[in-house]
């Protein structure tokens, strides 16, 4: 029965009975945006004081997310320098990451655009902003440095990683992903991670938005030819750039695979609360 709130409270005990409720990381967000310049105060302060729980994690089934800049310095070690993602690649200096249960991304999708369409309406949008690298995502694989050792990947955007790489590779034909993809989860990550300040890598395929996605959001690109990773950094990002980042492009290319790297980029983790870093975006 209805407690007269007008919110459906009787169908909440219905829905939890329903579908799977495990703790896989099985989709994720990636999302990286640029403010507009001279909003950027104005964007942080409504991202970590809104948008991130209202737009994001009071939703059924995201249940971990993170957020991640890059400081000017930071934007100028991306690769390479003509990127089919970032046109400059220095753009998107803040990321967003979220996890969304194994097998729920249906029903959060149909609750996160209602929800986005809510908060337009609403005026709780900001719009003064770009999406640069928007998409859904969901879970290929997840290469650990250190085997069983450590946090596993559904801990990892509760975990306090000092650093994160984003880094995005194109397929020059779709048949060819799955062979990139062995290749990446069997050969190159476990060597790329030896050694590294790496602990862990998720990789990701991308996900078509919906067809009723908010209009400032634009349609997934490379769907069927993209693949997307994040690399989890116990140190910050800048002491092993050149050593363990830099040359990953190439070794891509070298593979003969018909891939490559359309974007290198290092993040730090934002402070929850606060506008750090906001005065080093420019």
């Amino acid at each position: 029965m209805d407690t007269g709130s007008g919110t459906r409270s009787e169908t909440y005990a219905e829905l939890a009975a329903l579908g799977p409720y495990g703790v896989r990381p099985g989709h994720a967000l990636i999302t990286m945006v640029e403010p507009h310049p001279g909003h950027e105060y104005a964007y942080n302060r409504w991202y970590e004081d809104d948008h991130y729980y209202a737009g994001a994690m009071a939703m059924p089934w995201m249940y971990a997310g993170r957020r991640w800049v890059a400081t000017r310095d930071l934007q100028l070690l991306r690769l390479p320098e003509k990127s089919a993602v970032a046109e400059p690649v220095t753009a998107g200096c803040y990321l967003s990451t979220y996890w969304v249960t194994e097998g729920r991304y249906d029903d959060h999708m149909k609750w996160t655009v209602g929800i986005n369409k809510r908060l337009n309406r609403d005026g709780r949008v900001y719009q003064d902003r770009t999406h640069v690298f928007t998409a859904f995502q969901d879970h290929e694989a997840t290469v650990y440095r250190d085997g069983a050792a450590g946090p596993r990947d559904l801990h990892a955007l509760d975990h306090p990683y000092a650093g994160l790489v984003l880094e995005v590779i194109d397929v020059d034909r779709a048949e060819r992903r799955p062979a990139v993809l062995e290749w990446l989860r069997s050969r190159h990550l476990p060597r790329a991670l030896s050694g590294s300040p790496a602990a862990m890598v998720t990789v990701f395929r991308p996900t078509p938005l919906p067809g009723d996605r908010m209009s400032y959001v634009k349609q997934v690109e490379g769907v069927d030819t993209r693949l997307t990773l994040l690399w989890f950094l116990e140190a910050d990002p800048r002491a092993a750039w050149e050593e363990r980042f830099a040359g990953l492009g190439e070794q891509v290319a070298e593979a003969g695979l018909g891939a490559r790297v359309e974007l290198m980029a290092p993040f730090v983790p934002t402070v929850p609360g606060t506008d750090r870093y906001v005065d080093q975006l420019r």
